[in-house]
């Protein structure tokens, strides 16, 4: 069945709006180019896109030439304001952009582990509603947050965890009671990391694989044909609980000790750098990160070498576990840890599962590092809130 005018009309527009996020500003030339549009199809949309304030001319295509073809159209990066946060148990980071996600202004606040929740909920809306306004955004079109813990899929919320601040779960909805105009979301930290690397890291050339976050908790985003899947409860990933060898005891329902974050969360692999006398880089957090940088420094030496391959060996105990049940066919090493360990620490766990694994797979190292959740938080506020206007061109 042939598509209604107005559909149609929707279709190209949407098209139009999708090729100019990802292309940035493009002449009505371009547009028929890339489109397969006839020219006076790209003109209307050019036109109604233009009434609608949801494109604009952003300059010419070049200085000689003259005349309507020469001009360029970009997206109204005004239209809507986001902003992006990064909850951790220690405080909270900030980024506050415009609709094509430029970046307007930058914040971060830590949060003391003695602070009360309501203090700490205060602290924290108010450094949005402060950051917001440095950057010149009277409203908020949609607000994204990256948090530890397990999202019901049900309900798109944060659940109660135990070990995680309270202050995590009441900052959702508080921030929604004061931007009662904006739409706030909140996703795993884990999974937002690994939509980052898909989009703009380590995995850009992939539409399979797991994403496996090191820091101070262990956590994996899995990714299947190009999905983030959250499974039936929102647990998906939640590997820090995985009973391994090399533990004391078995993790339980309510603590993850004896399991995977019991040999490769900060805590453990700080004491392993103590035990082999390596001293991480001064002011590094998690501290585990600079013993991991300054090792992977200098990685000839003997000392240096044998830490590498004690975590390598831990890692990839993990690693296995993941490639027996998914068969990805690439793992990132995600986090500050991973992301410290860069390369180094990436070829020697590849090497381990050469030996423990009849599946292939190749182990690369995050490029966003611990900047991948804010960086997944506010694409997914970009994407949610160009869902919304892009619909909406008054068809």
């Amino acid at each position: 069945m042939a598509a209604s005018p107005s559909t149609a009309r929707a279709i190209n527009d949407r098209l139009a709006l999708r090729l100019l996020q990802q292309e940035g500003p493009l002449t009505a030339g371009q547009l028929k180019e890339l489109t397969g549009l006839s020219r006076p199809t790209v003109a209307d949309l050019v036109e109604r896109l233009t009434a609608a304030g949801l494109i604009e001319v952003a300059g010419e295509a070049r200085a000689q030439r003259r005349g309507p073809n020469a001009k360029l159209y970009g997206i109204v990066a005004g239209r809507a304001h986001l902003a992006a946060l990064d909850v951790r148990t220690e405080g909270v980071a900030l980024v506050v952009s415009d609709l094509v996600g430029g970046v307007l202004a930058e914040a971060s606040l830590p949060i003391a582990d003695d602070t009360g929740t309501g203090p700490a909920v205060e602290q924290a809306v108010a450094l949005v509603e402060r950051t917001a306004k440095e950057a010149g955004a009277d409203r908020l079109h949609t607000v994204g947050i990256g948090a530890p813990g397990l999202i019901d899929p049900a309900t798109g919320e944060l659940r109660d965890s135990t070990g995680l601040p309270e202050w995590h779960r009441r900052l959702v909805a508080a921030l929604q009671e004061r931007l009662p105009e904006a739409r706030v979301s909140v996703e795993n930290e884990t999974n937002l990391a690994a939509l980052a690397e898909q989009r703009d890291g380590a995995a850009s050339d992939r539409d399979t694989f797991v994403l496996l976050w090191l820091g101070h908790g262990t956590g994996a985003a899995v990714i299947l044909d190009g999905t983030l899947r959250r499974g039936a409860s929102g647990g998906t990933g939640e590997i820090g609980f995985l009973p391994v060898p090399g533990t004391r005891g078995l993790p339980s329902a309510t603590d993850c000790t004896g399991g995977f974050h019991s040999l490769a969360g900060a805590a453990a692999v700080a004491q392993l750098a103590a035990e082999h006398g390596i001293a991480p880089d001064r002011g590094a957090d998690p501290e585990a990160a600079g013993a991991v940088r300054a090792a992977v420094s200098a990685p000839e030496s003997a000392t240096h070498a044998r830490f590498l391959d004690t975590l390598a060996d831990r890692v990839a105990v993990g690693v296995a576990s993941v490639v027996a049940l998914l068969d990805p066919g690439c793992v990132v090493l995600g986090g500050e840890l991973g992301q410290a360990g860069g390369t180094e620490l990436a070829a020697r766990v590849q090497d381990r599962l050469t030996t423990m694994s009849p599946l292939p797979v190749e182990v690369r190292p995050s490029t966003l590092g611990g900047g991948a959740v804010l960086r997944g938080a506010l694409l997914t506020a970009r994407d949610h809130a160009q869902d919304e206007l892009f619909g909406v061109p008054g068809h």
